[in-house]
């Protein structure tokens, strides 16, 4: 039963990443506005049904990669040490993942990302997309400080996600180094001063 039940979860997986590559694939080819569900179910070899079963809609399915990689991100700030310094927890998160996710094979794939950037239909759902893992980002940040709600964490979680939004950007206009390299020297220079409480 397990093996059957695994077996199911890697096909609806490969499922779902073939439609967010058919996604990506079309709107750089065509442009966000021109690309329909229907083009991409087509594309990925699916019905329009199957498509609804795993997005919403075309912005879900484009957004996909980046959601993946940012939940992922946040269950490696959960393995990070507890009495870790904050920043450093999500630095380290975040350089781990880069380490692991954006070696040079995928330089291809997001420079014909970075098309996708700022296109004025997709600048909603992207900015739905980093507010909901902001949130989830500020909540353990306030977890692990024993402070829920704290005004710093949310902070701290909003100028993270934005150092990493820049980071990648100015990486892929400037792609001599390594986005490793780029993002470290970025959270570097992100970094806060500590609390005023010393906390």
């Amino acid at each position: 039963m397990a093996e059957s039940t695994g077996l199911r979860e890697r096909k609806k997986a490969a499922t779902r990443l073939a439609l967010h590559e058919a996604a990506l694939r079309l709107a750089a080819e065509q442009g966000p506005d021109r690309v329909t569900v229907e083009a991409i179910a087509d594309a990925a070899h699916v019905s329009r049904r199957t498509f609804s079963n795993y997005f919403s809609s075309k912005e879900e399915a484009l957004f996909h990669g980046d959601t993946a990689r940012l939940r992922r991100m946040l269950d490696l700030l959960h393995e990070r040490p507890a009495d870790e310094p904050p920043w450093t927890a999500l630095s380290r998160a975040a350089l781990d993942l880069a380490a692991d996710v954006y070696d040079d094979s995928a330089r291809s794939w997001l420079t014909g990302r970075r098309r996708l950037h700022g296109h004025p239909g997709l600048i909603a759902h992207q900015v739905a997309a980093y507010t909901a893992i902001e949130r989830e980002l500020a909540a353990e940040l306030a977890r692990r400080a024993g402070r829920p709600g704290a005004l710093r964490s949310r902070v701290l979680a909003a100028t993270f996600l934005a150092t990493l939004r820049v980071a990648v950007q100015h990486w892929l206009e400037h792609p001599d180094g390594s986005l490793v390299d780029t993002l470290g020297a970025a959270l570097a220079e992100a970094a806060p001063a500590p609390p005023a409480d010393g906390r």
